[in-house]
């Protein structure tokens, strides 16, 4: 079997699982937010469940408007914070939260080997982990809170292996951005992407998440990566209960495998209106730009931030340019300070926020008007995903987005530091 099968058998009854097989999978973590979990807390009263399975195993975060950003989101996250009082649920409260698939690693609430499902579709961040961890829809999220299962089909796995060594400036994120430039946001549709080789082995675990969150924007059900000594090293401090590492099967069977040369690979941007869209950012030619955003679940982990400042810092955010930075959590908040990395940006002329997804799915914190361009460390880029329809969204690395804010348009960071 493959890492996925491996986990997925193993949270059944059965043996061996395989591909386009129907399951009834036992689950180790559940997630809801505040924009998802109001709709799941109304399925499950209406279901007349009066305790979910296990308070221990639900999460919620309000991370989407937070801090309330109007009445509507303030309602939203109110409704969320009285079930879980009234449940026993754990919760992250204002001070405490950071955006969700940045805090649950950090707190120790994904192990490797689990299975956890999130009614937020980038929840596949895990699988950096060793897990197995996918999005589902709301109602899925009540059902599970009420049985402590979920029923799913076991998805194929593509195996993408990345040989080399990559050259300076390129990360998870342009492993991730070259990929589904590759085979396109339909390229892994209901599949595992099991992401491999030497070049994979190299990264941190900071971009190991970046490459698992991405996994979506490739159609995938999971992106999984093997656990190594980095991820042990990891979560050695971090996990609070017992958990099982899996290995796949040396004959295991591949929907596909796919081998790539990272060292032929420089940073990437994706251009509207697509993350496919993804070109090397030495061929973009003059684009001008309004805005950039580095953070989000995607690029908001301290490596990235620490990218960010190696270029800012010194430098000026060019006079036409907003340049928003926000830490995943308030631990890498926190993190950054310690590392003196906050006053970098501020010094640089960069606005600086309390954790929140935010500007990412044109929440607050950043929406863009008409006409406008930036470049952002999120994850999608489609039409008024950041704020007007007329506006345009440009997906780069945090060192390629820090440049970009230097320079008023988007460049590679060697055109800065050079």
């Amino acid at each position: 079997m493959t890492l996925a099968e491996k986990i997925l058998a193993a949270h059944t009854d059965k043996k061996k699982v395989s591909p386009g097989e129907f399951l009834n999978v036992r689950v180790d973590l559940i997630l809801a937010n505040d924009i998802t979990a109001p709709i799941a807390i109304r399925e499950f009263r209406r279901m007349g469940v009066g305790k979910v399975f296990d308070p221990g195993k639900i999460v919620m975060v309000p991370d989407h408007f937070t801090p309330n950003k109007d009445i509507a989101s303030a309602e939203q996250v109110k409704v969320m914070r009285e079930f879980c009082r009234e449940q026993g649920v754990i919760y992250f409260e204002v001070g405490q939260m950071g955006i969700e698939h940045v805090l649950l690693p950090e707190q120790g609430l994904v192990l490797p080997g689990d299975v956890v499902i999130g009614a937020d579709s980038h929840t596949c961040t895990y699988g950096a982990l060793g897990a197995f961890a996918t999005g589902m829809g709301s109602t899925d999220i009540a059902a599970a809170m009420a049985t402590g299962e979920i029923w799913m089909k076991v998805p194929p796995t593509i195996k993408l292996v990345y040989h080399g060594i990559p050259g300076k400036w390129v990360g998870g994120k342009d492993l991730i951005l070259y990929t589904i430039g590759d085979i396109g946001v339909d390229g892994a549709l209901y599949s595992v992407m099991e992401f491999t080789g030497e070049a994979v082995d190299a990264l941190s675990l900071d971009g190991r998440f970046t490459m698992a969150n991405m996994a979506i924007e490739a159609g995938a059900k999971a992106g999984m990566f093997r656990v190594d000594n980095k991820t042990q090293l990891y979560i050695k401090h971090r996990a609070r209960r017992h958990y099982m590492v899996y290995e796949p099967d040396s004959n295991g069977t591949y929907a596909r495998v796919i081998d790539y040369d990272v060292s032929a690979i420089e940073p990437q941007v994706a251009l509207p209106h697509s993350p496919a869209n993804a070109r090397p950012v030495s061929q973009l030619g003059d684009i001008k730009i309004d805005q950039v955003v580095i953070g989000s679940c995607t690029n908001g982990r301290i490596e990235d931030l620490q990218l960010a400042a190696q270029v800012l810092k010194g430098r000026k955010v060019h006079p036409g340019v907003r340049c928003i930075i926000i830490p995943g959590s308030q631990e890498v908040y926190l993190d950054a300070i310690t590392r003196e990395l906050i006053g970098v940006f501020i010094k640089s002329g960069a606005a600086v926020s309390t954790p929140t997804c935010g500007p990412c799915l044109g929440g607050h914190m950043g929406i863009l008007a008409s006409g406008e361009r930036c470049v952002a460390t999120t994850n999608r880029n489609f039409v008024g995903r950041m704020g007007s329809p007329q506006s345009e969204v440009y997906l780069a690395n945090p060192a390629v987005a820090a440049a970009s804010a230097v320079a008023g348009r988007i460049v590679g960071p060697d055109q800065i530091t050079a």
